[in-house]
């Protein structure tokens, strides 16, 4: 191909390339070859040149070859742009400009994609012609430059908005300054897709909120008021993202206009275009938690809450009404196939897991409706019920079979304000759910689906009513009704019921003993007739259901019907096969409930998870020679249920790890450099510290480094779950091997301060089990950590007056007092601090302890004269002074 000078394409290469590219784009052209033929010219330094070339000026090209051209020069830009020699750079660039006022749209679009990229990868100010060009082509008054530059900006505006908000050497102005008043002058252009364009644009800077935009407010807003009217549904469209933005945002611009903004939503919400109604109705959620006037949308509630209920409603074309109808024979297609992503395993109160929200996939109107009036319920609460129920009563009283989606929308209903509205459903809840009950054998699935998941959301209440005898028959024809519902021949309907009834389980805890024996039959029916999708689900209710019930699990009759079909799962499954994921998570919630009575399954489960973390680990390196293709999740689900194993078994886990090579392999998942691994990984190193120290002392050094490593950027949220399994690992191993964790003290001691020092804005349990793991290390090694105290006590006693009444406190406390024996006047400037962490105790079941906190405020009684230690007593709070009278004070 050509070398370097003014650049020229040859002849040949062009006719060569334009070749595969005709190739490129047949239908029936032999796809993989034609890859190969063009990895083969990128090897060439100037193939992008050639591909520019074709894209702009090749004559006679067709506009599909043209266009293929300009998509792969684009992906060959977006990875290797900044490696081009520049005098090509410069040549790319200078070919693409005349491409903005292009005749041919195809052309102009594909032109703006390309620019965006360059400006991505380049920066605006490696290419100041651009800027210019835009310019120019916004002001031709030639309606393909205008659109072929709007186009381009639009681009750049939602891939990279904060170039345009930067300053350019050798601009007075930024770019937005000179774009700014041009994109707002189209809002009144006669060519809607100039309208539509601009709009789009200016929409993407609310977030940045740059200073242009913000002087230039009122503009914008009137702007928007009259695009409200647009015949195009698109600008209508973006007319109500900006407005729920802007609510987001900042709502201090729109609150002079408010009533007029809410009058225009709720005519939006009734759009006949669907997807302006759907952007329309995300504004009420949006009001409600920007937590504005609600005095103001409370006289807009009459019309709002029918127009809410009628998009409620099915529609016609809602894929749901199609997917309904699949039996349970039918086998699952690869796209019903959610990926499924295991959390990590978290010591602490306050996990970081997300639910698994089903209801993301295919967001619609009649589910962001719903949300919309759950949202309403929460804040006007019962007050929405004299608008809401002859609404929900009339379409429940409708019973010929073509209103049946007028019935399943007043359920949903139901459903919906089922938090916000319970004290006014209250009194009739019972009504309610015996009214629901017969819906459960409905004729028409999604209206059984429907019901089960309404009942779930009233389950709290339901379990509530056991105590009388009324309400504990009716528990019982729920759970029946839900158990029934779950052999159901609908999958959409198999799968509703499955979910409502792990609701039902988790509520109902220990109330479902009795009933163990069916629920189980039932679970395990549905587990053999189950097609994928919906088995995950029962893997779920079924793990559920052991962390409900736990120990009572252990019955030989329950483990008889439990077990087998499960180990028979777990025999026939590779160790590649992701639906080993599901089953893995299962196994450890029934280890963790059966506890001992696990151990006759324990062997050959354990063994399995030191097979497939050894493999995955080789996979890692060699996937060739490991048979398998290396999946982080298979680790961090095998490390999950060894925690599960140790937690379940405690010291009886001992003889299954003495075997076992776990110790090197734990060692390598907490250096891994996936953070999961490493968050599951220390987890399971906290859990054997606890049961067998023994096991781990040979590598003891090692994993405290490793641990202490985890700790050295404290406050970073996208690590924090790592931090805080390893700040708890440490702890256990402290309590467990005393002064043998010395090395490591100080550097984990100063990350702990940072964390502490940051409480407010850091995960709960972070703090708490850094609390914990300081006072564990003062308490083992308090020659170390006294002569620092001064810089922590403060903070520390705080975070420890937070944290509930348990053994882990306890350790805590026994640092407290040993350093304070050591240094006591290294606390003296915080006394008042460790008096409130004191009275934060309920009672000290220690008495061991309860007598050293009374010497250590004896000590300090002693040691303040003349009044001091009345006078600190004196700045406590009189609730505090009454707890430490407990204490001899």
């Amino acid at each position: 191909m050509a070398g370097q000078g003014a650049w020229q394409p040859k002849e040949q290469g062009l006719r060569e390339i334009c070749g595969v590219l005709e190739q490129h784009i047949s239908p029936t052209s032999d796809k993989p070859r034609i890859w190969q033929q063009l990895q083969h010219y990128s090897q060439f330094p100037d193939f992008n040149n050639y591909l520019v070339f074709i894209f702009a000026r090749a004559q006679g090209a067709s506009v599909e070859i043209r266009q293929a051209a300009g998509l792969l020069l684009k992906n060959n830009l977006r990875s290797a742009y900044e490696s081009l020699d520049p005098a090509y750079q410069q040549y790319i660039k200078s070919q693409l400009l005349p491409c903005l006022g292009e005749a041919e749209k195809d052309i102009r679009n594909t032109v703006g994609t390309i620019i965006s990229v360059i400006v991505w990868q380049g920066r605006i100010l490696g290419w100041p012609e651009l800027l210019e060009a835009l310019v120019q082509c916004l002001d031709s008054n030639d309606i393909n430059h205008m659109e072929g530059a709007l186009d381009t900006l639009s681009k750049i505006c939602e891939d990279i908005p904060e170039e345009l908000d930067s300053d350019v050497p050798g601009l007075c102005e930024r770019p937005i300054d000179v774009f700014l008043p041009r994109l707002l002058q189209f809002f009144q252009s006669p060519h809607a897709s100039l309208r539509k364009l601009s709009l789009g644009s200016v929409n993407q800077f609310i977030l940045l909120m740059p200073t242009a935009l913000y002087l230039s407010m009122d503009q914008y807003l009137q702007g928007l008021f009259v695009l409200s009217h647009d015949p195009l549904a698109e600008v209508r469209k973006l007319v109500c993202a900006a407005f729920v933005q802007l609510i987001e945002v900042n709502h201090s611009f729109l609150e002079p206009h408010l009533k007029n903004v809410i009058q225009f939503m709720l005519q939006a919400n009734k759009d006949a275009d669907d997807e302006v109604a759907l952007e329309a109705c995300e504004f009420w959620s949006a009001y409600c938690e920007a937590q504005l006037n609600p005095e103001l949308l409370r006289e807009f509630l009459p019309q709002l809450i029918p127009v809410l209920l009628s998009n409620m409603v099915y529609a016609d074309d809602d894929e749901s009404l199609i997917d309904a109808e699949e039996d349970e024979s039918v086998p699952d297609r690869d796209q019903d196939l959610k990926p499924r992503f295991h959390s990590s395993r978290f010591h602490g109160s306050e996990d970081v897991k997300d639910d698994d929200d089903d209801s993301l996939n295919n967001w619609n109107l009649r589910k962001c409706s719903a949300a919309g009036l759950d949202v309403l319920s929460n804040v006007y609460g019962d007050e929405i019920l004299p608008i809401l129920m002859p609404l929900v009563q009339a379409k429940l009283s409708t019973l010929d079979d073509g209103s049946w989606k007028e019935r399943e929308a007043a359920v949903l209903t139901l459903g919906a304000i089922a938090e916000g509205c319970i004290i006014g459903l209250y009194p009739h809840l019972a009504e309610i759910v015996e009214f629901l009950l017969p819906l459960l054998d409905d004729k028409f699935p999604l209206l059984r689906s429907i019901t089960c998941w309404t009942l779930s959301r009233f389950s709290k209440f339901i379990v509530q009513g056991i105590g009388h005898q009324k309400g504990y028959e009716q528990f019982n024809k729920v759970l029946m009704g839900l158990l029934r519902r779950i052999l159901d021949t609908s999958k959409r309907v198999q799968e509703a019921a499955c979910s409502a009834f792990a609701t039902l389980e988790e509520e109902a805890a220990e109330e479902l003993t009795p009933h163990l024996e069916i629920i189980l039959q039932h679970l395990l029916c549905a587990y053999g007739r189950y097609q994928k999708r919906n088995l995950r689900i029962v893997y779920d209710a079924i793990g559920t259901l052991a962390e409900a019930v736990g120990g009572e699990l252990n019955e030989p009759k329950y483990l008889q019907i439990l077990m087998p079909p499960l180990i028979a799962k777990w025999q026939q499954l590779s160790d590649a096969d992701k639906d080993l994921f599901p089953l893995l998570e299962c196994f450890t919630s029934i280890a963790q409930a059966l506890g001992n009575g696990f151990s006759q399954f324990a062997q050959p489960v354990f063994q399995r998870c030191i097979n497939v973390i050894q493999s995955q680990q080789l996979a890692k390196v060699d996937p060739s020679s490991a048979g398998v293709q290396y999946e982080k999740e298979f680790i961090v689900c095998s490390l999950d249920l060894l925690s599960g194993l140790v937690e379940g078994l405690g010291s009886g886990i001992e003889s299954l790890v003495s075997q076992s090579s776990l110790r090197d392999q734990l060692l390598q998942c907490c250096m891994d450099d996936n953070i999961d691994v490493r968050q599951s990984a220390l987890a399971l190193l906290g859990d054997l510290a606890r049961v067998c120290p023994a096991y781990l002392h040979p590598c003891l050094s090692e994993f405290l480094t490793v641990a202490a490593k985890q700790m050295s950027t404290p406050t970073l949220t996208e690590t924090i779950s790592v931090t805080n399994n390893a700040c708890w690992a440490i702890g256990e191993l402290a309590v467990k091997v005393g002064q043998e964790v010395s090395p490591i003290v100080m550097t984990v001691v100063s990350s702990i301060v940072q964390i502490l020092q940051h409480a407010k804005g850091v995960n709960r349990s972070l703090v708490d089990n850094s609390a914990i793991t300081l006072g564990r290390l003062a308490w083992v090694c308090p020659e170390m950590v006294s002569p620092h105290m001064e810089h922590f006590m403060r903070e520390w006693c705080s975070a420890l007056s937070m944290i509930r009444d348990d053994t882990e406190k306890e350790d805590a406390f026994r640092g407290l007092c040993a350093i304070v024996r050591t240094n006591p006047s290294g606390a003296l400037n915080s006394l008042s601090y460790i008096c409130r962490a004191i009275a934060s105790w309920h009672v000290i079941r220690s008495e061991e302890l309860h007598n050293e906190v009374c010497q250590v405020l004896l000590g300090y009684k002693q040691i303040l004269k003349g009044g001091a230690w009345e006078g600190c007593l004196s700045s406590l709070e009189p609730l505090v002074k009454e707890k430490l009278s407990k204490y001899g004070v």
